[in-house]
């Protein structure tokens, strides 16, 4: 079955960095697009990040410039690489993909910008 287990989280000042990971599993990892989406508190999912098969990536505005997606396919992981964290940029980030039509998500891990 499709897993996706992200890790990488935690507490950082404003102006930190932080590295995402996502590991996948249950897919043909290189067959498929993902994305990062971060939940805030009381607020909606949303994305930050997404890259296809072929490694190009897409971003909103307010992360664009500061985070960057990548892919290793032969450790079938997905990168978010966070930098000048800002206190707004505090939620719960999770991993997603689109397999055959269904979505899959990992359980989320947080990432908390406070002084």
């Amino acid at each position: 079955q499709v897993q996706l287990v992200e890790s990488g989280g935690g507490l950082v000042q404003p102006g930190g960095s932080l590295r995402l990971s996502c590991r996948a599993s249950g897919f043909t990892f290189n067959s498929y697009g993902l994305g990062w989406y971060g939940q805030a508190p009381g607020k909606e999912r949303k994305l930050v990040a997404r890259i296809n098969i072929g490694g190009s990536a897409n971003y909103p505005d307010d992360v664009q410039g500061r985070f960057t997606i990548s892919r290793d396919n032969a450790k079938n992981t997905v990168y978010l690489q966070m930098n000048s964290l800002k206190p707004e940029d505090t939620a719960v980030y999770y991993c997603q993909t689109v397999v055959q039509g269904y979505v899959y998500w990992g359980q989320g891990t947080q990432v908390t910008v406070s002084s």
